[in-house]
């Protein structure tokens, strides 16, 4: 192995192309989504164990903290679903050339705003 390689440890330096940050993007609304669950599955659980839990989980997203949790969890779903729906098209065949991945990457980051920004409209 070549001991003269050049080495770049600082990952600020580094300028990914914009296929690269949609996909990270897309790792971290998976991420999100993960842990995300935990809340879905409560808020679940307590809206269905009976009318007054109901009740009292629909006032609580009166607070402005559970709704920009409740935003934050939709537009990660948001982005991961658009993204997903890239991801599909490229495994069928569509947009696998260079051009194409940076074209995907563009209408995907388009869309999850788009998606963000109908998702904050909806919770406000």
């Amino acid at each position: 192995m070549n001991s003269n390689r050049p080495t770049n440890l600082d990952l600020t330096t580094i300028d990914l192309p914009l296929p690269a940050k949609a996909s990270i993007i897309h790792r971290v609304s998976g991420f999100i989504l993960f842990f995300a669950v935990a809340f879905m599955l409560y808020a679940l659980a307590a809206s269905l164990e009976s009318e007054q839990s109901f009740a009292d989980l629909k006032a609580g997203f009166d607070n402005g903290l559970v709704k920009f949790i409740t935003w934050g969890i939709l537009s990660a779903l948001g982005y991961h679903l658009v993204a997903g729906v890239k991801h599909l098209l490229m495994d069928m065949g569509i947009g696998e050339t260079k051009e194409g991945g940076r074209t995907g990457a563009i209408i995907t980051l388009v869309l999850g705003t788009i998606v963000i920004v109908l998702a904050g409209v909806w919770v406000w």
